[in-house]
């Protein structure tokens, strides 16, 4: 009984392959003396039929329309003197052949352009001529003679001679000195100058804002990396679902002779809300409600009202943004909230203030720069180590914290959702000043490296890696407020553990808030079919109680995990587990999140 299943498989797979094989018989074959390349570009030309020919007749068929295939293939590949014959071979099992002598192959001479009225000014006439990318003795191809017309064409384009295009170009192919001279007859056009911006339906935006972003000044010359400038940063944005920057047709030029450019924008809904929700084993569940308005100043602004609720970290509050503050590439963001926190190492209720302008670099890297007030209430449990022996220390401080925030991402990375190749650096820098029941200056530093390597071809598996380091010189282990020390530990640090469950723990179970960090992370990732993902990882960190990290007490955690890829990223589930448990961690910890740990 297990026997026949097994022969039908077999037999069926057997069958299976014999008519792959059967379908992939080429029309004809190739015979003749030439190099593989030649051999190997004629072969694709002629193609595959399905199955042998039924007769002569049928083969004698294949190999004329063989011929003509590989005549074409030939010519185009600068071979104008071939020897192509069709030959059929066999009387019961008759064979398609095309017999092929290629000949001599037929070379370029110098390449010419000739210009129709007006002629372009002699400085794009010589990068026209530059552009060609031919020589004198290449082999006179088809396809590379076509190429070289696009590319006179666009250097005109690039040098303002937006209405240049190419008529019919002339090639001579001389049979006795076996070459090719092509002529390209280029119409340049006039040079165009720009005008401002024209925007036929401007909907909720301010004109004149769109404008005072174009990169030119009335008067400049065409430049189409100028008015594709303009389209990214209405992009940057994110206000608009689409965007639309063009060059004016001819007939709209003004009368001082300048053509203005037309910019359409589709609007995004102007309100939406949105949810989210987390979970993790010890942390809890959490809520995210995000009301967003868009546009409500006509400058691509972006208001958005935040609430939520989660046992760690609950708050309320808004967040303004307005991109292109007062020069192009830089946002200015405005934040005011109320935030209530309930840690095991301290509990916090504060008004949070902040402003800061956010500086773009390139497509996807930044710096920013600004201020942040916190102003509200600590409880605080600590110990006191300078004491002997170490005595408990409880605060119920009331603070006002003034804190310069300057961070950079840069971002090498190839997805901001899904990276498989690339790197990526973030780095801050916050001057802080407390005020208050205490007083105290120090600077809390932190930077986090991450990198994605393709271990298969299409990064069907990809491995990543995370270093993430932290210290605060100038203040003490007490006089720090417990909100910037440094806690290790949860779904977006070390996995295994509990949520600031990495850190020393305090004889009362509290964690002990450090000055220094290190964490690192080692990440397999393997697709699984076009939506699921598979990832197994190694995380560890260590927190110190010195200005520079240190690793005596380092903990490792590692677990599995699976992603459910959507459009807007993936849906992340991950088991851990502490590879050194200690008394009071749990066996293991689950998180699921949006995105990737990192």
């Amino acid at each position: 009984m297990t026997i026949r299943p097994a022969l039908f498989l077999t037999a069926l797979t057997t069958c299976s392959l014999l008519a792959q094989a059967a379908a992939a018989d080429p029309r004809a074959q190739i015979r003749g003396d030439m190099d593989v390349e030649l051999r190997r570009m004629l072969e694709r030309a002629v193609g595959e039929v399905d199955g042998p020919p039924e007769s002569r007749f049928d083969a004698r068929r294949r190999a004329r329309g063989a011929v003509s295939a590989a005549e074409a293939l030939l010519r185009s590949e600068a071979y104008y003197q071939p020897v192509v014959e069709d030959i059929v071979e066999g009387e019961e099992r008759p064979t398609a052949i095309v017999s092929v002598e290629p000949g001599r192959r037929f070379v370029l001479t110098p390449p010419t352009i000739s210009w129709i009225d007006p002629a372009p000014d002699a400085e794009a006439a010589e990068d026209a001529r530059a552009a060609i990318g031919l020589k004198a003795g290449d082999p006179g191809r088809a396809v590379d003679v076509i190429a070289a017309e696009g590319r006179i064409v666009a250097r005109l384009v690039r040098d303002g001679y937006a209405d240049a295009k190419a008529d019919p170009r002339r090639v001579v192919v001389d049979h006795a000195a076996f070459t090719v001279a092509p002529e390209y007859r280029i119409v340049s056009g006039r040079p165009v100058l720009l005008d401002g911006v024209l925007m036929p339906r401007p909907g909720r935006t301010n004109q004149a804002w769109v404008a005072a972003l174009a990169p030119w000044r009335e008067g400049d010359r065409y430049d189409p990396d100028k008015v594709g400038e303009l389209e990214r940063r209405l992009l940057d944005t994110g206000v608009y679902d689409g965007v639309g920057v063009a060059l004016a047709p001819p007939e709209q030029t003004t009368a001082e002779g300048l053509r203005p450019v037309i910019v359409t924008l589709q609007d995004r809904p102007r309100r939406v809300l949105e949810a989210g929700a987390t979970w993790a084993t010890k942390e809890g569940a959490g809520v995210d409600f995000i009301w967003t308005r868009y546009n409500r100043f006509g400058r691509a602004d972006t208001l958005a009202l935040e609430t939520r609720f989660a046992r760690l970290d609950s708050r309320i509050g808004a967040d303004l943004s307005l991109p292109h503050w007062r020069k192009p590439g830089r946002t200015l963001k405005l934040s005011a909230g109320v935030v209530k926190e309930d840690t095991d190492a301290y509990e916090r209720t504060a008004l949070v203030l902040a402003a800061e302008l956010q500086q773009r670099i390139g497509r996807t890297s930044y710096f920013n720069y600004g201020i942040g007030l916190d102003a509200g209430q600590y409880r605080e449990n600590r110990y006191d180590y300078t004491s002997v022996p170490p005595s408990a220390v409880s605060f119920d401080r009331d603070l006002a914290i003034v804190t310069g925030r300057t961070s950079a991402y840069i971002d090498n990375s190839n997805d901001p959702l899904n990276p498989t190749r690339g790197w990526r650096v973030t780095a801050s820098v916050q001057p802080t000043a407390v005020a208050g029941e205490d007083t105290v200056l120090f600077l809390r530093n932190e930077a986090q490296a991450t990198a994605y390597l393709p271990l298969q071809d299409q990064a069907r598996t990809v491995l990543a890696g995370r270093l993430r380091l932290g210290a605060i010189i100038g203040g003490g282990e007490l006089s720090v407020p417990s909100d910037r020390l440094f806690y290790s530990g949860g779904g977006g640090s070390v996995r295994g553990y509990s949520y600031q469950g990495v850190n020393p723990q305090l004889p009362d179970q509290t964690p002990r808030g450090g000055l220094s960090l290190f964490e690192t992370s080692l990440e397999v990732r393997h697709d699984i079919g076009q939506s699921f993902q598979a990832v197994a990882f190694v995380d560890a960190g260590a927190v110190g109680f010195q200005e520079t990290p240190n690793f005596s007490n380092m903990r490792y955690g590692a677990g599995v995990g699976v992603r459910y890829k959507l459009p807007f990223g993936p849906i992340r589930a991950d088991v851990a587990i502490p590879l050194d448990k200690r008394e009071g961690d749990s066996a293991f910890q689950v998180y699921i999140s949006i995105g990737q740990a990192f």
